[in-house]
């Protein structure tokens, strides 16, 4: 089968349209970070936290996020089933569609129009565009998978179907509302009712856009990229299954000391330390599968990313169930505590995994080698210092603001004004923003790589046609 008929062109169109909005979320990331400490960087009215904030996050979860799971899994779905996709013009349409889409996010959030739903805060009118969106997409991989030529389901394919099917549900259920002009709606859901199922959206978002497609490619491209069999297929999809299972009740762990029924926030908390097991169960996988040659870490530029992520992806999987706990949670909740182990995710796991998957692709598109591998290592230990200095520096902060919080004097009153609480932090503060700056370096490295690989490719083939 030609390149052609894997219709690489829509791949690479999604994979450097992530890159764009991800230049632009990042350099979001960076003047908000700025902000906190520094609030002569806020201009009013379109460029004050409130309103940035929500753009790096919608620009970088959806922007940088699912425009490369888009692209990525359209290569992986072509490859596992050994045929094109089933409707290659509908993928091209999807292409353009989703950068109108996100401009106008974006547009939309700078404007102050707002549901104030986390990871769903887009107005009635977008929501029903990013519906289309998902359908045009599913319809796409999962008519692909249906008349595939390869019996076998290898388990980035389980992955890939989780992720297309869950997001579904969670938007549309979550994103029911009353339309109230052309740009106001509000929520069908109230009250308890509607944090209860805010929650259970937003941390399934993160389960299955921050996870499970990012599962697939990792158990995709690992073995692709080091020439090792992976460790074991029926781990993997025992983790796939506890992990589906287990994840869709853990939203509540958000609401731990709040109205919500203690049982539904108990029920949250179990299903959070069970969820340790199936991560685990990938993370086991991916060091065995590079157990057979640990060389590879030194040999291999890719294997650093994947294993160092696959670690990251770990440290979340534990960390994020242990503050659930009541006992920890009272202590970090609503700190800075919770960014950083955010940060540790979305710049670690997430971050490392996808970068090494558009490493592997695009030379595979071009028929070339990547055009430096020292810049694929200075962008590798760029981002990994840059995202420790911000996770661990937002760690601290978050410890110290609890604490401080929490202290009281032998009478009962508290022992810290808000505002001495609040000068406190501006250190760590600065070091986040000096973090996220590396960590932005890096990513500069990493684009350059790409763009010059794309023009390396091209050079090539004019030479042989």
């Amino acid at each position: 089968m030609n390149d052609y008929s894997y219709d690489n062109q829509t791949v690479k169109g999604f994979i450097l349209s992530s890159l764009f909005w991800g230049v632009v979320g990042i350099l979001i990331g960076i003047w908000i970070s700025i902000q906190m400490w520094n609030p002569s960087w806020n201009i009013p009215p379109y460029f004050t936290f409130g309103r940035l904030r929500v753009v790096h996050t919608n620009g970088l979860a959806f922007g940088l996020g699912l425009g490369a799971i888009f692209g990525i899994f359209y290569y992986i779905t072509m490859r596992l089933t050994k045929r094109p996709l089933l409707f290659p013009r509908l993928a091209r349409f999807h292409l353009y569609l989703f950068n109108v889409a996100i401009a106008l996010a974006a547009l939309s959030l700078l404007a102050g129009m707002n549901q104030s739903l986390e990871y769903a805060e887009l107005e009635w009118p977008l929501d029903i565009g990013v519906v289309i969106l998902w359908v045009i997409f599913a319809i796409n991989i999962l008519g692909t998978i249906i008349k595939r030529r390869e019996e076998q389901m290898y388990i980035s394919l389980w992955f890939i179907i989780a992720s297309v099917v869950a997001v579904a549900v969670l938007y549309i259920v979550n994103n029911l509302s009353v339309p109230a002009g052309l740009f106001k709606s509000y929520s069908i859901y109230a009250g308890i009712n509607s944090a209860n199922v805010q929650w259970w959206y937003g941390h399934n978002a993160v389960g299955f856009v921050f996870t499970t497609p990012i599962l697939a490619m990792f158990y995709y491209f690992l073995p692709k990229s080091t020439g090792l069999p992976l460790y074991s297929h029926r781990l993997s999809i025992i983790a796939f299954w506890s992990l589906v299972f287990a994840y869709l009740w853990t939203g509540a762990h958000h609401l731990v000391y709040t109205p919500l029924p203690d049982w539904i926030q108990t029920l949250a908390i179990v299903f959070s330390m069970f969820l340790i097991a199936p991560s685990w169960g990938s993370v086991v996988n991916g060091y065995y599968t590079v157990a057979a040659d640990w060389s590879k870490m030194r040999t291999n530029y890719l294997t650093k990313f994947f294993i160092f992520g696959i670690t990251f992806y770990g440290l979340q999987t534990v960390q994020g169930p242990t503050q659930a706990l009541r006992v920890v949670s009272q202590l970090i909740h609503y700190t800075d505590w919770v960014p950083g182990h955010v940060h540790m995710g979305t710049m670690g796991w997430v971050t490392m995994i996808v970068a090494a998957s558009m490493y592997y692709i695009i030379p595979k598109i071009y028929n070339t080698e990547i055009y430096s591998v020292r810049v694929a290592n200075t962008h590798f230990y760029l981002v990994l210092i840059g995202q420790l200095i911000y996770s661990v520096t937002m760690w601290i902060t978050g410890i110290q603001q609890g604490a401080l919080w929490k202290a009281v004097n032998p009478d009962g009153t508290l022992k810290y004004t808000f505002v001495e609480t609040l000068v406190r932090n501006y250190p760590f503060w600065k070091l986040r923003t000096i973090g996220g700056i590396i960590f932005a370096i890096g990513m500069v490295f990493f684009i350059y790589n790409i763009l010059m690989t794309i023009r390396k490719g091209k050079s090539l083939s004019a030479s042989v046609a």
